[in-house]
């Protein structure tokens, strides 16, 4: 399903029922349009935090551009070896994800690949594991963005398809907010697994990234909250020249239930403005996490967001962000925070 971006009016997200072939998935492997044009030159490093930096370096070494100037992270006399993969890790709005793509862009690879976690998952969901395999055996580089170890399965596939590529000369390059050797923790029980973590953690060179929001806004800020008549009017003047869509809440996060989060991409397809109504706070941790999800694919889009009811940066209860996907939750306050005064 393919929404023309030229047309206008109002759409429902809940009536839409996206399809995606594991070919499409496999095309739609590339940087978001937001990063389609992300190089390290405008990468703006922070220079109150010099990991900043550093980590900037480094990517430009391991992309093949030649190791940083004398006092950078690796000096010309003598380089360190730099394991297969390197792993960003760091707090939300620090720039992981441009420089994730700002690796992609300059590395000169024949077949290289950029998906978020969630994709890669998905797509061995749609081809079968070995098939995933033989599809990325021999490419030269893959990109992680958000990468998170959600279940004991995601653990046990996501390891075997890194090993496999690895030990076939592919690279790899992941963004995250927690440590490899972190993963899994307070989500399940990581200590059944940590040979499978470990072993994967052991392909990665870990980067650490400091630094506050790039959005400068603060994360207990609050998102934008319409009326109702303000909403209407904001949903009417924006499908004068756009598609937009209007979905009450409720309906809309059980209708997630209902999309695969590798399609969520193709709900907004064509949409210019997702409108929401009445927002109420999450009492269900699966149903929060799918929205999170599909926030993420929102914010990838440059989407503005129209809602009503409870404020966006209060839909994840005290009790969730005091849980293991505490992070999760964060960044996606952070964009939903962005969205509405977009």
């Amino acid at each position: 399903m393919t929404v023309s971006a030229t047309r206008t009016g109002i759409v429902h997200l809940t009536e839409r029922a996206p399809q995606l072939t594991g070919a499409e998935m496999v095309a739609a492997l590339v940087p978001p349009p937001q990063f389609a044009g992300a190089t390290f030159d405008t990468y703006r490093a922070d220079p109150a935090y010099a990991s900043q930096q550093e980590a900037k370096d480094l990517l430009i070494a391991f992309t093949g551009g030649g190791a940083p100037a004398k006092g950078g992270l690796f000096r010309r006399a003598k380089r360190p070896e730099i394991k297969p993969g390197v792993y960003l890790d760091g707090g939300f709005g620090v720039g992981k994800t441009h420089l994730l793509a700002s690796v992609y862009h300059a590395m000169p690879a024949r077949r290289k690949y950029f998906g978020s976690f969630i994709e890669y998952t998905a797509l061995v969901g749609a081809l079968g594991y070995q098939n995933t395999v033989e599809l990325f055996r021999g490419s030269d580089l893959l990109c992680i963005d958000e990468f998170e170890l959600d279940d004991p399965g995601d653990t046990m596939v996501m390891t075997r398809l890194l090993g496999e590529l690895v030990a076939s000369g592919t690279r790899l390059a992941a963004t995250s907010n927690t440590p490899p050797n972190a993963l899994g923790e307070g989500r399940f029980a990581a200590q059944d697994f940590l040979r499978e973590i470990h072993a994967m953690a052991s392909s990665f060179q870990t980067v650490r990234i400091d630094g506050t929001d790039y959005r400068h806004r603060a994360v207990d800020g609050h998102a934008a909250v319409l009326s109702a008549p303000a909403y209407e009017a904001a949903v009417a003047d924006a499908a004068t020249t756009s598609l937009v869509s209007d979905d009450g809440f409720d309906g809309l996060v059980a209708h997630l239930a209902q999309v695969h989060p590798s399609r969520y991409i193709r709900l907004i397809d064509g949409v210019a403005m997702v409108g929401l109504r009445e927002v109420q706070p999450f009492t269900d941790q699966s149903a929060a996490l799918r929205f999170v999800a599909f926030i993420d694919r929102v914010y990838d889009a440059q989407l503005p967001i129209r809602a009503t009811g409870t404020s966006l940066d209060l839909v994840f209860p005290d009790e969730m962000l005091a849980g293991g996907y505490r992070k999760k939750y964060l960044r996606a306050i952070s964009r939903l925070v962005a969205s509405t005064l977009a």
